[in-house]
């Protein structure tokens, strides 16, 4: 049986989608140490491709716990079905302002994952990665990332979300400054210690994931 290709898209620059990547790549390994992960790059900036050898630096080549490629354009879609031959997830992370090279891996992908922060900018630009997905009759799930104190705001985006007829997951994750803190030591926040809500709320979305994908 083949893997399963989880992309992480969003045409907004600065919206979590390496962040988010990797936390769930950690939280599914956690969940099951069994579980084979490949990581995909397309992003040209190469942040989680920084993220992943600081991972080496830290823990070493043998135990980073995951395999990384990198591809571009049409490479991707045959790069991520590759690694689905004996790898159980692909998490492919995108580049944003770029249709082009994100459509490869939206087209091979079983689930598209859209992270956005609750602010109308992230909001218009959702909106476009929404239509790419529908268009290759991908299922999506819009992730709320970096949710401020202003419960306001986020119950307007989320009223925004429902009249565009987008799945939005039930678990967000919170405006907390761990998780960048631990990006850039090559970890995540499930892993630092110390933030027990923020390594919550990765795993509730990892299996609010799972459940999503048994549905597609």
């Amino acid at each position: 049986m083949s893997g399963t290709i989880i992309t992480i898209a969003q045409q907004k620059g600065g919206s979590g989608k390496t962040t988010l990547c990797a936390h769930l790549a950690v939280a599914a390994l956690f969940s099951n140490p069994e579980l084979r992960i490949a990581f995909l790059d397309i992003d040209p900036q190469g942040s989680l491709g920084e993220w992943f050898e600081a991972r080496e630096e830290r823990l070493g080549e043998d135990d980073a716990g995951f395999t990384f490629r990198t591809a571009s354009g049409w490479g991707a879609r045959r790069e991520a079905r590759a690694l689905t031959r004996d790898h159980d997830f692909v998490f492919a992370d995108t580049p944003p302002k770029s249709d082009r090279e994100a459509q490869p891996a939206i087209e091979a992908a079983k689930l598209v994952l859209i992270p956005m922060q609750p602010s109308p900018v992230d909001l218009w630009a959702t909106q476009q990665t929404l239509e790419a997905t529908e268009k290759e009759r991908i299922a999506s799930l819009v992730v709320i990332n970096r949710v401020p104190p202003n419960a306001k705001l986020t119950g307007e985006v989320l009223n925004a979300l429902s009249d565009l007829g987008a799945s939005v997951a039930a678990n967000m994750l919170g405006n907390r400054t761990v998780y960048a803190a631990a990006m850039g030591q090559g970890s995540t926040a499930l892993e630092m210690g110390g933030n027990k809500k923020a390594a919550e709320e990765v795993r509730s979305l990892f299996t609010e994931i799972c459940k999503t994908l048994n549905k597609t």
